[in-house]
């Protein structure tokens, strides 16, 4: 029990550097997490995702190292994180499972007809657009479509209002609405 103390008291050492913008206690963080995230991420998706998302994890918490503040300890934050970022990836995966499902299904399509070709610009086209959409934007976003989670909900995992989590998730759809306005008809049901 005392090294579960002493490792909590450690982490909170290292995130408190951190949020001062120490680049040696972001590196003793990373290198202490890294492999078990990893290890973790694995239970969900293949390795090499894992990996990545264990990664932007990482890298968002640097990036946002000014407005954190837990209210769990930074390892439970953590490790909630990167699930919450392979169960979005799931969901990413089953959309475009879904959209390929419903071209093939209901309109019979064979892989000379060129229509094929639209289907893995279409996933491209959805993958890139929601990488554009600022941070705030897609994170509100994806917790809501892919992890149905409720806007009070977001709003209480971002600390902000279920108001800002409205607007941010309205402005997201705006951006995606214009950046994928020619496959509008095959989006509508999925989104």
């Amino acid at each position: 029990m005392e090294s579960k103390n002493i490792d909590k008291e450690k982490d909170e050492i290292l995130f408190r550097g951190i949020q001062s913008g120490e680049e040696k206690a972001f590196d003793c963080l990373f290198l202490r997490y890294y492999p078990s995230l990893c290890a973790y991420a694995r239970q969900f998706v293949e390795y090499d995702d894992g990996q990545e998302i264990v990664q932007d994890v990482m890298v968002w918490l640097w990036e946002n190292r000014e407005m954190h503040t837990f209210e769990i300890s930074p390892k439970s934050y953590l490790f909630k994180a990167v699930k919450n970022r392979c169960l979005t990836l799931i969901s990413r995966n089953e959309i475009k499972q879904r959209i390929i499902s419903t071209l093939y299904d209901n309109r019979h399509l064979e892989y000379e007809d060129p229509d094929f070709y639209v289907v893995e610009e279409l996933s491209r086209k959805i993958e890139e657009a929601l990488q554009r959409l600022p941070d705030s934007y897609r994170e509100a976003f994806e917790l809501n479509r892919f992890q149905h989670m409720t806007y009070s909900e977001i709003a209480i995992r971002l600390g902000v209002s279920s108001k800002t989590v409205d607007y941010r998730i309205q402005q997201a759809l705006k951006l995606l609405r214009v950046e994928l306005k020619d496959y509008l008809p095959i989006l509508l049901a999925f989104f």
